[in-house]
């Protein structure tokens, strides 16, 4: 009995951190009412990568002389473009309730793990589905740009600010 009930908590105690953004301390919070403590939850649960893809797509509309896009090519992207910032705007606002939802249950000492798991895998389905959009959307914009542009592309997000060039790893004598 106690083997699960340390398993237990320790799911619990997981699923709690891998969810949960950093708070103020105790103390800074106890002035402030629960619903504004954990405002900016979520924020720190971003998907990265996957995210650029709008800012990719926007950026080779924007730069499509750089790129060598046709005016058909750009026609064809820029319904794409805003299909996927559409989505983009759902996926975040479906997300944030999924994770209110799951923060509402954890507000009580004694949360139902059930439906604390439900919640979770709810949050899990949000992101999956959101990935596989964007993969598709990918796709779809690539089958576009010709081999030329799709280089012409890459070497234009390399040479975007802010981001960094791959090192080269020194040999070992």
């Amino acid at each position: 009995m106690k083997t699960i009930h340390s398993m237990v908590t320790m799911i619990a105690t997981v699923a709690l951190l891998s969810l949960s953004a950093p708070l103020p301390a105790f103390s800074q919070m106890m002035d402030k009412p629960m619903k504004q403590q954990r405002a900016g939850h979520g924020q720190m649960m971003e998907m990265g990568n996957m995210d650029k893809m709008g800012d990719m797509m926007g950026m080779c509309i924007q730069h499509a002389d750089m790129i060598g896009l046709t005016d058909e090519q750009i026609m064809k992207m820029k319904p794409l473009h805003s299909e996927m910032q559409k989505r983009q705007a759902r996926f975040k606002a479906d997300l944030k309730i999924a994770e209110i939802e799951l923060m509402d249950i954890l507000e009580v000492k004694d949360f139902d793990l059930q439906k604390a798991e439900s919640a979770v895998k709810k949050i899990a389905e949000i992101k999956t589905a959101h990935h596989l959009e964007l993969l598709k959307n990918m796709k779809e914009m690539r089958t576009i740009l010709t081999d030329e542009q799709f280089n012409n592309m890459k070497k234009m997000m390399v040479m975007k600010p802010g981001v960094k060039k791959p090192v080269k790893m020194m040999k070992k004598r």
